[in-house]
């Protein structure tokens, strides 16, 4: 069965030189109903989403495989967020996956197994990976003073990087860029994104050296870091449970 580790079997949504989603072309008619529906609907979860983020997301089983990612962030409490996670920020960009996003409090209350899971932000927003474009520093520090501090769950559902057309396989566990040797995020995709949002990760960084850091890191998360074991989901067939129990 399918494991978020392994290649997919080739097939027409996975690899060659063509990367566009397969489909038709949306009609006229598609178009003037989106348009009358967005119009006529709330659609209030969606715009409750008031940050766009880009930073760097490490594949938990292969450090190796990193990608550029867009988090559009929803804060639903102090400390609780949610982000729907694109490839891109343009209009055609692919929704990949999903990452919660909590605070040390809500964190340090969690099962040591659920802890596994999660990854910490603080080196990530102190290097200056963790960016929010057009925003200026000086606005985004108090926001980055709160979110340093906080550990996120990151589901990739889309492996863009490895040629997939379509969402294929199981989904798989991101992890964040850390100050070790696979941790690293590879200089050329950080200068891309520079070039292409005139930044300098660099000087970012060096703008939040007064950004503190938790006082104590839980050896639970960056599980890959800590203890050199990633995690990968494999999916097999299960006997469906076909009565439902007595209340």
């Amino acid at each position: 069965m399918a494991s978020s580790d392994k290649r997919p079997t080739p097939n027409p949504v996975h690899g060659g030189d063509d990367s566009t989603t397969p489909g038709k072309p949306m009609t006229m008619g598609q178009h003037v109903l989106d348009k009358g529906a967005e119009m006529m609907q709330s659609l209030k979860p969606v715009n409750q989403m008031s940050q766009h983020v880009c930073t760097f997301a490490l594949y938990s089983h292969d450090p190796t495989r990193q990608i550029e990612t867009h988090h559009y962030v929803h804060r639903l409490n102090q400390d609780f967020l949610q982000c729907a996670v694109y490839d891109s920020d343009g209009s055609h960009g692919r929704l990949i996956g999903v990452e919660y996003i909590v605070s040390d409090r809500i964190f340090e209350a969690l099962p040591p197994e659920e802890q596994k899971l999660w990854h910490s932000h603080a080196y990530e927003i102190k290097a200056g990976l963790w960016v929010n474009p057009r925003v200026p520093e000086m606005v985004g520090k108090p926001e980055l003073e709160n979110l340093a501090k906080t550990y996120g769950k990151f589901w990739c559902t889309w492996q863009v990087d490895r040629g997939d057309r379509l969402p294929l396989g199981a989904p798989a566990l991101m992890v964040s860029p850390q100050p070790v040797n696979l941790g690293h995020v590879k200089p050329e995709l950080v200068a891309r994104r520079d070039d292409k949002y005139n930044i300098s990760t660099d000087a970012i960084s060096q703008s939040r050296l007064e950004i503190g850091e938790p006082e104590w890191s839980n050896p639970q998360a960056d599980y890959w870091k800590n203890h050199g074991k990633g995690f990968a989901i494999d999916i097999k067939s299960t006997e469906m449970k076909t009565r439902a129990p007595f209340p």
